[in-house]
């Protein structure tokens, strides 16, 4: 984690067509419930169409010990998806993005895609388990778009977003 990075980091505030147009800090953004911010989410996925899904720890401020995207987290002000997208992988899961396969999946919005935040979507493909933070996640699974649904119909939590991303990109 560099200095600058901070659980109180600033975050853009973005209109509908993803333009700047402020800043708050991310305390301010959920105690309003805002969605005009920027985040970015990565499922990696293995060989056999299985998605690593982690579960996040017991000390989260938000989804305690849910399942979990792969990677997600927050752009802060200034940065752009991409920077984003190799910091978080870096600090969650000890992946350099310069050495895997990754593509953008999609820009979503909460406007035209009903999610959380804007957002781009990755995948990364990888067939080991990434040796990920273990502050950050307490298990992994390799599940089946169908066998993560079946763990959430059997009452297992998610993060928000979860079950609307894996439909999207890779059916139920």
């Amino acid at each position: 984690m560099n200095s600058a990075h901070t659980l109180d980091e600033f975050l853009d505030l973005v209109d509908e067509n993803d333009n700047v147009i402020g800043k708050k800090k991310r305390s301010e953004v959920y105690a309003e419930h805002l969605s005009n911010f920027r985040v970015v989410n990565a499922f990696v996925v293995n060989s056999k169409g299985e998605i690593w899904i982690p579960r996040r720890s017991a000390d989260k401020r938000i989804f305690p010990l849910c399942l979990d995207m792969s990677m997600g987290g927050h752009v802060e002000s200034g940065e752009n998806y991409a920077d984003a997208l190799k910091r978080e992988t870096q600090e969650e899961l000890n992946i350099d993005t310069d050495k895997e396969q990754i593509r953008l999946l999609s820009h979503l919005s909460p406007q035209k895609d009903g999610v959380s935040a804007n957002m781009n979507v990755y995948e990364i493909k990888m067939d080991e388990a990434p040796n990920y933070n273990k502050s950050d996640f307490v298990e992994h699974f390799w599940l089946t778009p169908k066998a993560l649904f079946e763990r959430i119909s059997n009452g297992d939590k998610t993060k928000g977003d979860l079950p609307k991303l894996v439909k999207i990109f890779y059916g139920n």
